[in-house]
């Protein structure tokens, strides 16, 4: 019994010691942070984004045909107030309503880079109005913030982009790489006429960029026990979405005498089993990433975490949220109380870990419910995109910059659980990356899609700043 104790105590200390030596070897990744002139900007940059605001440029669904007077204004708005963005660069109108502009390099041996935005917004629940602090298309500038649809997402984004570009050409500024500016129309409706059309235009062209930047990563303020600082979320890749409709018919009935497999009945069954038997959590590229940049930054115990993935992976993998999620959304059946309905349909949401596929998901509902019920997939589906290099040179230019921009903050990349219009420039780019240095807080996080959509004034100078110097840093 003695012997046995020792070698389990030795076992012990083996782990114990294997852990500590992983987590002493857990180094922080931050690249040092080099100095840069500010810029400065005048508060004309607050109106100009009110006014963008006041463009309802909303996306309803993707057969709904886009308000050509609110996009056409729009495009009318941006001419006036970026004259010389419109007089020196060329600008290609795709599908009527998308925009993409070409800023000539001079070195034409150089790969271009594509910065990324979108025109266009989703819209307000009408109950929900009182509730703002003003008019969601109002545009209006109190003392801290703009507040409006798509001051988030994703006219903050756009506007700081032309904004910088127009401080450039201000200065005279010649980039050496062609750059272009590509901004979609339905980017909230799955983009397939907007950014994918743009795409396939550049494709046609033999346009291929270095780098592709977009939404979809921002800086994380509180969001990450144990780091105080801004967490830079620069996102490498994106989750596949997938929608499946579960559709169940029978003879229906009178519901005072139900039989023994009622039609919502067995539906709610359907649902409830693909809840509790969810596809596993896994560590995957680019979230392996995160254990490394995120824990190299935490105080020491919580580090252990991070550092020994091969042993406490589970509470963090869950944490990150690291697994195909499944999202009941939308329940359809019955007509009346007393009658057991023929047909009733559920659709469920899948956001796809890499590694992952449709197909997969697919495979996966059949065996988990009852074979007596029909799966159908249901609208817009795309498989999760590639992962992004983070040892290319353009990576590293957006790591430095934003260290140098954001000094106290840290650079992590990770993988977006939303989608992104970024995902149709694979075929165009080398790399994919989604980051733009918009703030997210608790208090915030509900804003996307939600309620009060507002942007800080100090937050949207950043934007600028940050692609100002963005730009100037790809020689």
């Amino acid at each position: 019994m003695k012997k046995i104790f020792r070698v389990l105590a030795l076992a012990l200390l083996i782990v114990l010691a294997i852990l500590l030596v992983n987590t002493l070897m857990l180094s922080s990744k931050q690249v040092p942070a080099q100095s840069i002139t500010e810029i400065s900007l005048p508060d004309d940059v607050f109106q100009n984004l009110s006014k963008a605001i006041q463009y309802p440029t909303i996306s309803f669904s993707e057969e709904a045909v886009p308000d050509s007077a609110a996009f056409l204004g729009f495009h009318r708005f941006l001419k006036a107030t970026f004259p010389l963005t419109h007089e020196k660069l060329s600008l290609e109108k795709i599908n009527d309503y998308s925009l993409l502009y070409k800023w000539e390099g001079s070195d034409t041996t150089k790969k271009p880079i594509i910065f990324m935005s979108h025109q266009d917004v989703v819209p307000v629940d009408q109950p929900t109005l009182g509730d703002w602090e003003a008019g969601p298309f109002d545009g209006k500038i109190t003392a801290t913030d703009i507040v409006g649809r798509g001051t988030m997402d994703d006219k903050g984004t756009l506007m700081g982009l032309l904004e910088a570009v127009e401080k450039l050409l201000e200065e005279s500024y010649q980039p050496s790489r062609t750059i272009y500016l590509a901004t979609g129309h339905d980017e909230e409706v799955g983009g397939a006429n907007g950014a994918a059309a743009i795409a396939k235009h550049l494709k046609e062209k033999g346009v291929h960029a270095a780098m592709t930047i977009d939404e979809g990563g921002f800086l994380a303020d509180g969001l990450v026990p144990g780091i105080d600082g801004s967490v830079a979320m620069v996102n490498l890749a994106e989750k596949g979405f997938a929608s499946f409709k579960l559709i169940v018919e029978t003879n229906g009935g009178h519901s005072s005498a139900p039989p023994r497999e009622n039609t919502i009945g067995m539906l709610a069954q359907a649902i409830v089993d693909l809840e509790n038997n969810q596809l596993p959590y896994k560590l995957v590229k680019p979230i392996d990433y995160q254990f490394e940049y995120i824990g190299a930054e935490l105080p020491f115990f919580k580090r252990i975490a991070f550092a020994n993935p091969w042993l406490l992976k589970k509470p963090v993998l869950e944490a990150l949220n690291a697994h195909t999620t499944t999202a009941p959304t939308i329940i359809n059946g019955g007509v009346k109380n007393n009658v057991i309905p023929t047909v009733a349909e559920a659709t469920i949401n899948f956001r796809i870990l890499p590694g992952e596929t449709i197909d997969l998901v697919e495979e996966h509902i059949k065996s988990t419910i009852s074979d007596k019920i029909k799966v159908e997939r249901s609208g817009f589906l795309t498989n999760p995109s590639t992962v992004s290099s983070i040892d290319s040179e353009a990576y590293k230019t957006l790591e430095q910059t934003i260290r140098n921009v954001f000094p106290s903050s840290i650079v992590v990349p990770g993988l977006v659980g939303g989608g992104t219009d970024a995902r149709y420039f694979y075929a165009v780019s080398d790399d994919v990356y989604r980051f733009y240095p918009i703030r997210i807080g608790p208090d915030s996080m509900t804003r996307f899609h939600g309620i009060d959509e507002k942007i800080s004034k100090e937050n949207y100078k950043e934007i600028i700043a940050f692609t100002y110097h963005l730009i100037k840093n790809y020689k």
